[in-house]
């Protein structure tokens, strides 16, 4: 499922949306993170926020740990196991399943990405409405969103949490969640809070 209901929301808010595209299969988070950081070497924006989802989390993880002074800016990760994913690591031991997961092995899903160093605001979007792929592995613990346990997603340092009744691949289509992310954007915290963007906004 693409971004593009988010990226309405978003666009609407008046964020100006870029969607970086990538596959698991051809290269390990560290490298597709050089490749996302370059990327946005070529955003001509004084400010640049990142909403990540899944795996793209992680992938940002490991971008901010190679380069963590990008933009000034805010981060949103959504349904993101940076503690490792427990369906992960099942479907990695197994022959016939490891081959889906590519190279989001290496410093990823299994649970030794880069820890966040705090350097910009991070909000964390973990779903809890029990319905995914993830269950065709045994699911993960509850409460989850059919793929990653809410625990998975707790991240060290973020600025702020929030569960939210969505499922995995739902929160990418959810008003709700879609309101959280542009909430946190704006005023570096989730709730009822709605603040003014910082400078002129992007969004990779």
């Amino acid at each position: 499922m693409d971004m593009w209901r988010l990226r309405q929301h978003l666009s609407r808010a008046g964020y100006e949306c870029h969607i970086f595209k990538y596959q698991i299969w051809g290269k390990p988070p560290a490298k597709i993170a050089d490749r996302l950081h370059h990327y946005v070497e070529t955003l001509d924006a004084p400010v640049v926020n990142f909403v990540g989802h899944s795996f793209g989390g992680i992938v940002l993880l490991h971008m901010f740990d190679q380069f963590p002074f990008i933009r000034q800016g805010r981060i949103v990760l959504m349904g993101a196991p940076v503690n490792g994913s427990v369906v992960g690591k099942r479907m990695s031991r197994l022959a016939i399943t490891r081959w889906t997961l590519g190279k989001a092995t290496e410093q990823g899903i299994l649970g030794d990405a880069p820890e966040w160093k705090g350097w910009q605001d991070i909000g964390i979007i973990a779903g809890t409405f029990p319905l995914g792929a993830g269950l065709v592995a045994g699911g993960p613990a509850a409460p989850h969103d059919g793929t990653v346990s809410v625990d998975e997603t707790r991240l060290k340092g973020a600025s702020d949490f929030i569960t939210l009744p969505v499922s995995h691949m739902g929160m990418l289509i959810s008003t709700p969640a879609a309101t959280q992310v542009v909430t946190f954007l704006r005023s570096g915290k989730f709730g009822d809070v709605v603040g003014t963007p910082l400078l002129d906004t992007s969004v990779a």
